[in-house]
């Protein structure tokens, strides 16, 4: 398997070009492209839609991993709750943009993927509250709240979408593993996590849950390209392996994820079509 081209995004140009110099101290020849995307704006989404959309060639793999900082309360440009907006709405717009360059990627024997990194978390709430998705109250505002719906959202779209594509997208959620990366270094997440007895008093991990990056990062690469997932469109993983059952009402009712793609629409303005 060989990628003439490999996307990387984020806010930070110094993390971005970080993140490129170690990709090609390891793999010389890699084709990396930098592409500056701040998720919690719509028009920053839209920007970097239309750059990846001037590049030649299909999109065969897109994977949504970026999660905002677990913290205070926050409006984005387009006052939204800045949690929801990096974690759902604005991957949700950028997938609906990017659908042609993905769909033109569709073979005979090959099915585009879109993935979903979510969390185990996301079943620590009843799903989604569609009365603020769209009108954020501070008044009710919880930051590991709003981080657990903003990951059953994942899970949903990730249903919805393979259900919308009709077989044209295969598209996947999966928890990642507890992995002692940045989000959990900021904000009201260390605390969080604390609290669960995760991380020690001084914030670093005291439990034999945490995988590696490595580690973490391969069921992600699971729900990107093994095959035997090809009959399996809409899966939750876990451990590489496709992990449905557990899966509470919240993440998984159908219901639930037609409605959340509805008011995401409505929310962005514009209707995704196939």
């Amino acid at each position: 398997m060989h990628a003439n081209l490999v996307i990387i995004t984020g806010y930070n140009a110094e993390r971005l070009k970080l993140a490129e110099d170690t990709i090609k101290k390891e793999t010389p020849f890699a084709n990396i492209r930098p592409l500056t995307l701040d998720l919690s704006s719509l028009s920053s989404v839209r920007e970097a839609a239309a750059e990846v959309n001037a590049i030649p060639g299909p999109l065969h793999v897109l994977i949504h991993n970026a999660a905002a900082t677990i913290g205070q309360f926050k409006l984005t440009v387009d006052n939204l709750e800045c949690q929801i907006a990096t974690n759902h709405i604005g991957p949700f717009l950028f997938t609906k943009l990017l659908a042609p360059k993905i769909l033109a990627a569709r073979t005979a024997h090959y099915t585009p993927r879109v993935v979903f990194v979510s969390t185990f978390a996301h079943g620590l709430v009843t799903g989604v509250n569609f009365n603020t998705l769209g009108r954020p109250d501070p008044a009710i505002y919880d930051a590991m709240d709003s981080y657990y719906q903003s990951k059953a959202a994942n899970v949903l779209s990730a249903i919805e979408l393979s259900k919308r594509s009709k077989g044209q997208i295969n598209s996947y959620s999966l928890n990642p593993g507890a992995i002692f990366t940045n989000i959990m270094q900021k904000g009201e997440a260390t605390a969080a996590m604390q609290k669960m007895g995760v991380l020690d008093a001084d914030g670093q991990p005291s439990s034999e849950i945490f995988k590696t990056i490595p580690q973490g990062a391969s069921t992600t690469l699971v729900a990107a390209f093994d095959p035997t997932l090809n009959d399996k469109p809409g899966a939750y993983l876990d451990d590489c392996v496709v992990f449905n059952e557990p899966i509470p009402p919240g993440s998984s009712d159908r219901a639930n994820a037609e409605k959340l793609w509805t008011v995401t629409e409505e929310i962005i303005g514009e209707t995704f079509t196939f």
